[in-house]
């Protein structure tokens, strides 16, 4: 498991260096408990024919949507909770404090409010809450619940028909990509989900942009990272060039590996799609 591997990674990171920063210090807990509650669950039945699958990627459709998705609300909750008071631990990392986490932690999730956060719209919460922090949280503790479901429905993913801009599983925006070690091939990872697919070189995945007059990129100058950007758009992409000697990845890790390529981006007037 992926999961497994960053761990280990990072335990090694832990030896080498003495210690971790604060950020790598936080993810492994958080993995930790994602992990955790992801061997809890049950092995979920989307209930999609082979022929229904088809029919939803020939029309751009993801498989899980905020009507099939199910889960244990209960469960979730918990998820939710503990994952609130980690979050609260390491406060300054989100410009917030232990006590606004703590208020958070009181919200009473909801399949009305676990919907309105599938589909991107506000949360159905009234009184001074914080969306944003809110929704972040909610992010993270879905986040098995969503991957429980890349593992059953991944292999029926037809790439080469699919290479849309969201994630062909849950429909998510990607936030980072890769360049495969064999030829080159781009693909994208999800941000909710870390369902990997396929997709062009030459397109932004966020506004279909495929004008290479407002299309570009930067590299490192080891030549192991890209910041593809959108003028179109505005918003950049990420990406690890694994044909590079020196990569040795895990993808997922490498969003927070990369976080001096964030601040470039902004720098340079793109934002991140959220």
């Amino acid at each position: 498991m992926t999961s497994g591997r960053i761990l280990d990674r990072l335990d090694a990171m832990e030896k080498v260096e003495g210690s971790l920063p604060r950020l790598l210090e936080f993810y492994r807990k958080l993995i930790q408990i994602q992990t955790r509650v992801g061997r809890e669950l049950n092995k979920p039945n989307p209930g999609l024919s082979a022929e229904a699958i088809h029919q939803r990627t020939a029309e751009g459709k993801a498989l899980i949507t905020a009507s099939n998705f199910t889960y244990d609300l209960r469960l979730l909750q918990g998820t939710f909770r503990e994952t609130a008071a980690l979050f609260g631990e390491y406060a300054d990392l989100f410009n917030s404090t232990s006590e606004e986490f703590s208020k958070l932690a009181e919200t009473d999730l909801t399949p009305d409010s676990i919907e309105a956060w599938y589909n991107g719209e506000p949360l159905p919460y009234s009184g001074e809450v914080n969306q944003t922090l809110l929704k972040e949280l909610i992010h993270a503790a879905i986040k098995p619940f969503l991957v429980s479901y890349t593992s059953v429905l991944i292999d029926s993913v037809e790439q080469e028909r699919w290479r849309r801009g969201h994630c062909p599983i849950c429909g998510g925006n990607p936030d980072f990509s890769f360049l495969e070690k064999e030829n080159g091939a781009r693909w994208l990872l999800c941000s909710r989900c870390d369902t990997e697919w396929l997709f062009q070189r030459l397109k932004c995945p966020y506004c279909d942009n495929t004008d290479q007059q407002t299309l570009s990129y930067y590299t490192s100058d080891e030549g192991m990272y890209r910041l593809y950007v959108c003028d179109n758009c505005k918003h950049y992409l990420k990406a690890i060039d694994l044909r590079n000697p020196g990569a040795n990845a895990l993808i997922p890790l490498e969003r927070l590996l990369t976080l001096e390529i964030d601040a470039q981006a902004r720098d340079y007037g793109y934002s991140p799609c959220e």
